[in-house]
């Protein structure tokens, strides 16, 4: 599915065919994202049966039945689901791997700048300060 045709590898129009590490990354974050989106579906069956559950536990088998304590904790589970489903649908579409790489070159450029800075206050400082050496043999 995700093999390169042999033929095209060594041709010098190399931009048409992704690369092997393209791919793998491609086919890595595929099978994460199934991992992620199973994760939460998961989530939502575990809260409609364990609201379920409460529901029953509280009302039909009478234990503390003048407080609706299921409600309570059936709020707080669905906020959490609701979080889970926030970052899997919403903020992974912002802050997926295309973001992730624009921070990685800003980040690399960034330390490049700093380095180059660096290394031209370095050159100057050493065009700046005499050599001791030949003045003390003067």
């Amino acid at each position: 599915m995700f093999l390169l045709n042999p033929f095209k590898m060594f041709s010098k129009n190399k931009t048409s065919e992704p690369t092997y590490d393209e791919q793998r990354d491609l086919f890595l974050y595929a099978q994460n994202r199934i991992k992620e989106k199973k994760r939460l579906y998961y989530h939502f069956i575990a809260f409609v049966v364990g609201g379920i559950f409460l529901f029953t536990f509280n009302k039909i088998f009478n234990y503390y039945p003048e407080y609706n304590w299921y409600l309570w904790l059936t709020t707080i589970w669905l906020f959490f689901l609701i979080v889970h489903f926030i970052n899997v649908f919403v903020t992974h579409k912002f802050m997926g791997p295309d973001w992730e790489k624009t921070q990685l070159d800003k980040l690399v450029t960034k330390q490049k700048k700093h380095i180059e800075e660096l290394t031209r206050k370095l050159e100057q400082k050493s065009f700046e300060t005499p050599d001791k050496t030949n003045m003390d043999t003067e």
